[in-house]
């Protein structure tokens, strides 16, 4: 059933309307707030796409449709009010790291290096100029000391595991590079205050040639209303807004999924030597991950309680680094052993093709010797959203998914989303069918779906699998680590699996 969609939030009383300007390499200001006050009658802006959200996953879906030749052309606009995409980013190789970074899969670096063809400062060149770490091996292990994993990038036949970055460099990567696009790109420095789309006109007059508001009363384009009064007009509207998504407020779009009584404390730390490997040790209130960053910087992301995490942020810096130390070697439990119920004999037969590094003995990671950072917190969630697309609205990334960051899964599958969806889009355009129609974006929708939400049950699975001690459940773990770690065709499974080929971990 055919509906009116209108909502609205907040006063329009006394607004300061922001004029937007184009992206520019010469000048980096696009946010001007003291323009002025413009009459309230100039006319409204016509988009082809409206991204509202400039963080990296719709930055990358912008990259992305610059890419392609059916879409470089679109007359694109993102909507954010972050000042960071008005300013230009002059990053410094002797700053310290931001404790915000993610870590990037081999298929995210595919897709970033894919579209770095098209300018000359290209997205995963931008990053690999600046702070990143590359890690061809992960550690991974049980509180209990019954039993550990190690992986090795060429037990799967590949160079790396992934690449740690920092949120900032990624921004300003992406941002650089759609700046040297010929996509048509502006930004509105402001926030959507509404969202309004009326049922398609059966009228058979209905065509391009008509005016915005006619189009608009016709179905065939959305209406944005921003913070600052400004209005524009959109054919698809795509939310990339993050886990609170405005878009999907407004689109009525419903989610699924519940709160972890978890917070994750985020900082980063520096090593006395250069930290090359990934590990991840699950303790009894959740994982403790530390990541490498670079010259000689790692980057923690502690899972606990609230409570913990709060004792845990207060503590001195001295208190803090011990606790962290003390959990990444034998706190809360013993080392594991390299065999549990004969170990490695026991999977002696499916070894084949494993290289010796996998089958290295269990290493205590470096130790923790200063505090580089502050120490971040943040709750921890699970939402899904119902429907992916509606009528002229797309969601990507934490719009339309937010998962518990114990694989670092999340924005790799934002980037995911992004690709996808603006394939979808090319392949609209090149049959000239209209890309807000919801026919076309159910296909972005079937494509990531499924593997979204199997990414999702899977760590939500392992949350819920240690949020538990006993006995025979540890057992049923250790053995499960022990599979993955000695049954060849099993771990090439896993490895190729969070890598971002997006098969079950089976034996296939």
């Amino acid at each position: 059933m055919n509906r009116i969609l209108t909502t609205k939030a907040g006063s329009n009383v006394n607004r300061l309307r922001i004029p937007w300007r184009p992206f520019s390499n010469d000048a980096a200001p696009v946010i001007c707030p003291n323009a002025g006050n413009p009459e309230k009658g100039s006319e409204a802006e016509q988009y082809d796409i409206a991204i509202v959200g400039g963080g990296m996953v719709g930055l990358a879906l912008a990259c992305s449709l610059a890419s392609k030749p059916l879409t470089k052309h679109l007359n694109v606009v993102i909507v954010d009010s972050n000042p960071a995409l008005g300013a230009k980013h002059f990053i410094k190789k002797d700053d310290l790291p931001d404790p915000r970074v993610s870590t990037i899969t081999p298929a995210t670096i595919s897709f970033l290096k894919a579209i770095a063809y098209i300018a000359d400062i290209g997205a995963w060149r931008f990053v690999e100029q600046h702070r990143h770490a590359y890690f061809d091996k992960m550690q991974v292990w049980d509180y209990t000391g019954l039993s550990y994993a190690k992986y090795n990038a060429r037990d799967a036949d590949k160079e790396v595991l992934g690449c740690v970055v920092e949120n900032k460099v990624l921004l300003s990567s992406l941002l650089s590079h759609v700046q040297n696009t010929e996509l048509l790109k502006k930004i509105y420095p402001s926030r959507l205050t509404s969202m309004s789309i009326l049922p398609n006109s059966s009228s058979s007059e209905v065509n391009s040639t008509l005016s915005m508001t006619s189009l608009f009363t016709h179905g065939r384009l959305a209406k944005l209303e921003l913070e600052d009064g400004n209005s524009l007009y959109a054919k698809l509207v795509v939310g990339a807004d993050g886990g609170k998504s405005r878009v999907r407020e407004l689109a009525g779009i419903r989610t699924t999924g519940w709160n972890y009584s978890q917070n994750a404390i985020i900082c980063t730390v520096e090593h006395a030597v250069e930290n090359h490997c990934a590990w991840q040790r699950f303790l009894p209130s959740g994982p403790l991950a530390l990541l490498p960053i670079g010259d000689k910087f790692s980057n923690i992301v502690w899972t606990m309680t609230p409570k913990e995490s709060s004792d845990f942020k207060s503590m001195t810096e001295d208190d803090f680094l011990k606790a962290v130390n003390h959990a990444l070697d034998y706190g809360y439990g013993p080392h594991p052993t390299s065999s549990i119920l004969g170990g490695s004999e026991l999977f002696s037969w499916l070894k084949g093709g494993i290289s010796s590094s996998a089958n290295d003995c269990f290493e205590v990671p470096p130790k923790v010797v200063k505090l580089a950072s502050e120490r971040m917190a943040f709750p921890l969630s699970l939402r899904h959203a119902n429907d992916y697309v509606s009528k002229r609205v797309a969601l990507i990334g934490d719009a339309a998914h937010t998962v518990h960051p114990l694989a670092g899964q999340g924005v790799n599958l934002g980037f995911g989303d992004a690709s996808s969806l603006s394939s979808v889009i090319s392949e609209g355009i090149a049959v000239g069918t209209d890309v807000g129609e919801v026919r076309l974006l159910k296909k972005y929708e079937a494509d990531r779906k499924p593997a979204n939400i199997m990414m999702m049950a899977i760590l939500d699975g392992f949350q819920k699998a240690y949020s538990v001690d006993f006995g025979p459940l540890n057992i049923l773990r250790a053995a499960a680590f022990h599979g993955a770690n000695h049954i060849s065709p099993l771990k090439r499974s896993i490895i190729s699996y969070a890598s971002g080929e997006l098969r079950l971990p089976l034996f296939a």
